[in-house]
């Protein structure tokens, strides 16, 4: 009797323990629930403009030119909202970076719903895209600086993943309903995730980079239990951002001395290959794309398209911790390029008139691989890397240069595909295939894996500068 209940009080430490790692998970979770909003803002903001073509050129009587200035416009707002991005989430701290974002996402929301005519049409949508391009800086790094090791991968992919959902409602809901109805759509979330960063904690290592150590360790505990023991997460991040103190806070120019130039080559050169691999050629010109290819109507194939991306996307997510970072991207960049290869070969087939049923058969094939394969890994994964490799007293200003860089290349690609296309149809998808090869190499010669690694660990063995603070980590450790 007496072993029997020796084993009960014997087991009572390891219950408390699952119980108070289960709560403090809770904690991480619901915070990356209000964070990934922005990112379900950001789907339906880059989704909103194809299913709204026809009522809005309807009723507000605009040319086609007209409507096409109010689709491009998102892009170019984005770019200036990725330029300040760094400077705002570094100066009033990752939560209240994320409110100044859903304010100009609900100002934009709001001038549409009561446009009359283009101009506040385009001034809205202007806004909602200064909006989203600080979302999609600030939403991964939030997300990487407030969850353990061995889940930050996985949380922060759910940024993609929720992109990929608001994208898909809107191009649902937009068939049903009107135009200003779904822009009304697009304010709830932001009303929510403004509600939620209210409760949530804000980010342990901009609490350290601004000296507030007291907050830092509150922040620190909520996220990891009220029973945990930070202390030795707590010190190893304070002596990792004091170690940064010392060092000039870096600007543009200085992203590029040999210290950093490692981690600014990985983050920029992802993000180049991201958007030059075709993704949005793709995405924006899908049903284009299909009806070239012989297909009667561009929606099936749309529709299908639709269908593999969330799958894959959260199968990614489930993947990433798993898996690694590496291999992840290497398979989905050779998807990429196997799916571009079929395109640019159904084009191939159409232009020298080989069979029909043979054209439609490798453009459906071709764009659910890319799709598939790009959702899988190349879609967020890059982003992930972005908010880890970043030491953060220069995370502000590199994180601006590459979401600038990755707004930017969408901007380029998607201007110039309708140009490449007359060029040579099969042309532009055999160039994007080599891209995407392209991307493969660059991985596995350039990129580090980061998984089950602290942010501190990752930085330091990315910049040479901090490797005496890496020494000190791994002892700790």
């Amino acid at each position: 009797m007496s072993t029997e209940w020796e084993g009960v009080e014997a087991k009572k430490p390891l219950m408390a323990a699952r119980n108070n790692r289960a709560s403090s998970i809770w904690v991480v979770v619901a915070s990356t629930a209000v964070a990934v909003a922005g990112s379900f803002v950001f789907g339906i903001s880059v989704g909103y403009s194809s299913p709204s073509q026809e009522g809005i050129m309807q009723d507000l009587h605009l040319s086609l030119a007209e409507y096409s200035v109010f689709g491009s416009i998102l892009t170019i707002g984005a770019m200036l909202g990725a330029i300040v991005s760094g400077t705002i989430a570094d100066r009033v701290g990752r939560r209240c970076a994320m409110a100044i974002s859903d304010v100009f996402c609900i100002l934009g929301y709001l001038l549409i719903v009561f446009s009359k005519n283009s101009v506040w049409l385009d001034l809205g949508r202007l806004s909602i895209g200064c909006g989203i391009g600080l979302l999609s800086y600030v939403v991964p790094v939030y997300i990487s600086e407030i969850t353990p090791k061995n889940l930050r991968g996985r949380f922060a992919a759910v940024n993609q993943l929720m992109i990929c959902c608001g994208a898909s409602l809107a191009y649902a809901l937009g068939t049903c309903i009107t135009w200003r109805t779904l822009a009304i759509v697009g304010v709830t979330p932001c009303l929510l995730q403004l509600v939620g960063l209210l409760v949530i904690p804000e980010s342990p290592r901009w609490l350290a980079k601004i000296g507030h150590s007291g907050a830092l360790e509150e922040a620190l505990q909520k996220l990891r239990g009220k029973e945990t023991d930070i202390s030795e997460e707590a010190a190893d991040i304070k002596d990792f951002t004091e170690k940064l103190q010392h060092l000039p806070q870096s600007k543009m120019l200085d992203l590029f001395q040999k210290d950093y130039i490692h981690a600014v080559t990985v983050g920029v050169g992802l993000m180049v290959l991201q958007q030059f691999g075709g993704v949005n050629a793709i995405c924006f010109y899908a049903s284009e794309i299909f009806v070239s290819a012989g297909f009667s109507s561009g929606n099936t194939g749309m529709l299908a398209m639709v269908a593999v991306q969330i799958p894959m996307t959260a199968l990614g997510v489930l993947l990433l911790d798993k898996a690694g970072r590496r291999p992840l991207l290497m398979v989905s960049a050779a998807g990429t390029c196997l799916g571009c290869l079929l395109v640019g070969l159904s084009f191939l087939s159409k232009e020298h008139h080989w069979a029909k049923d043979l054209n439609v058969a490798l453009a459906l094939t071709g764009i659910l691989i890319f799709s598939g394969s790009f959702s899988l890994g190349m879609g967020g994964i890059p982003w992930v890397i972005m908010s880890e490799i970043f030491p953060i007293h220069m995370k502000g200003s590199a994180g601006s240069l590459v979401t600038l860089v990755s707004w930017l290349g969408s901007w380029i690609v998607s201007y110039a595909f309708n140009f490449l296309l007359l060029w040579s149809s099969y042309g532009t998808f055999f160039m994007f295939a080599s891209i995407c090869g392209l991307t493969v190499v660059f991985v596995e010669r350039l990129v580090p894996e980061t998984k089950g690694r602290t942010l501190e660990e990752i930085q330091a063995s990315m910049n040479s500068s901090l490797a005496p603070v890496s020494s000190g980590i791994n002892r700790a450790a």
